[in-house]
């Protein structure tokens, strides 16, 4: 899958701020130290296009990138990078709006198709992780689970973890591919490529 275009857009705390052009979008979320960032820049091929940082919680806002694949016909959508959760570097009020931000996301936006939600292979989901599923299942989004830093691990592992982390999974991922992926390899780029345009063609 090639990469025709991939572009920062615009920022924004609330619905009023996001694009109104109509343009599906595909959301990306996880864990504010989950390699969000690195994972965006290594699908789209764009180095340092979403700003990657050691300090867990850096995105506040919901970010848009717009962005073109050559596929047949070539299909232009955003790419939208919502705050991580759990570990945010700042006072639970602020950490309380950007669960709301997220939430009202999700609730009130029609153009979002799908989201990828994205889980560290090392660790098993915990009770954040879950409250996200449960909002997912509530307001019938389509969403699928992709495992981050799969590098972090000897491959001999990884089925097991994979393993452990699908058995505390809620039951409506059951039946889906979870796919592994690294930034660093590029493990699961192609695979997760060709989920986001199946997300999208549905």
């Amino acid at each position: 899958m090639k990469i025709l275009k991939a572009e920062f857009v615009k920022s924004g705390a609330q619905l009023s701020d996001c694009p109104m052009d109509g343009l599906p979008e595909i959301a990306v979320v996880g864990r504010s130290n989950v390699g969000k960032s690195s994972l965006m820049n290594c699908l789209l091929q764009r180095k340092g296009l979403a700003k990657t940082s050691g300090t867990p919680g850096k995105t506040r806002l919901i970010n848009f990138f717009i962005t073109t694949w050559g596929s047949n016909p070539p299909l232009t959508f955003y790419i939208v990078d919502l705050p991580g959760y759990g570990y945010a570097n700042a006072p639970m009020t602020q950490r309380a709006e950007w669960g709301a931000m997220v939430e009202n996301y999700l609730a009130n936006r029609p153009a979002l198709r799908g989201l990828i939600v994205l889980l560290d292979i090392r660790r098993e989901p915990g009770p954040l992780d879950q409250q996200l599923f449960s909002w997912l299942d509530s307001y019938k989004i389509p969403f699928r689970v992709v495992l981050t830093k799969s590098d972090q691990i000897p491959r001999s592992r990884q089925s097991t973890a994979l393993q452990s982390i699908r058995a505390v999974l809620p039951p409506s991922t059951a039946g889906q591919e979870i796919l592994l992926f690294s930034s660093k390899t590029g493990q699961g780029r192609e695979a997760l490529l060709a989920k986001i345009v199946q997300i999208l063609k549905d």
